[in-house]
């Protein structure tokens, strides 16, 4: 999962306490499952840098599923599913290919690479940068639009509901 602020806020206001705390309940539910779960931290995925780490580790969620963004890039490629949690310009493969786009040298969390790709989003919207978020198109992702809470809810029923 690559969790970033927009996955803590709905409706304007911050939930980001509770959204964590029920993350730390869906890993457990997942796990339980029988699926691998990990958290990708972009540096700067927050309010300020550091930020998603420690609402994850306040929410009680276990240190060692939790990577910055250099441990982890690696494993994108070996990943089944990607799971991108209201992060935007951190994914953004624009930042590798696109030398006009204002994000271009921005280190990224490689979530392209993984072989399917599900973001999580309340809107259309841009990211801080304003730019086309290029993951968005690519054949590997599927966009699931709503809120974080009730989306992951539902998606952790559904891994349940599949025995897997």
């Amino acid at each position: 999962m690559a969790v970033d602020y927009g996955g803590a806020v709905a409706d304007g206001r911050v939930k980001s306490g509770r959204v964590c705390r029920d993350e730390r309940v869906r890993v457990k539910l997942l796990q339980a499952a029988g699926v691998g779960v990990k958290f990708a931290i972009h540096p700067v995925a927050g309010r300020m840098p550091g930020h998603m780490n420690v609402l994850l580790a306040e929410a009680g969620v276990p240190y060692d599923i939790i990577f910055d963004m250099e441990d982890i890039n690696a494993e994108f490629a070996n990943t089944d599913v990607a799971l991108v949690i209201g992060a935007n310009d951190v994914v953004n493969p624009a930042a590798r290919t696109d030398k006009s786009s204002p994000i271009y040298g921005m280190p990224i969390l490689d979530a392209d690479q993984a072989h399917q790709v599900y973001v999580v989003k309340r809107g259309q919207g841009k990211g801080y940068s304003g730019v086309e978020n290029l993951l968005f198109f690519n054949e590997n992702c599927s966009m699931v639009y709503g809120d974080a809470q009730a989306v992951l809810t539902q998606m952790v029923q559904a891994v349940k509901d599949l025995g897997a």
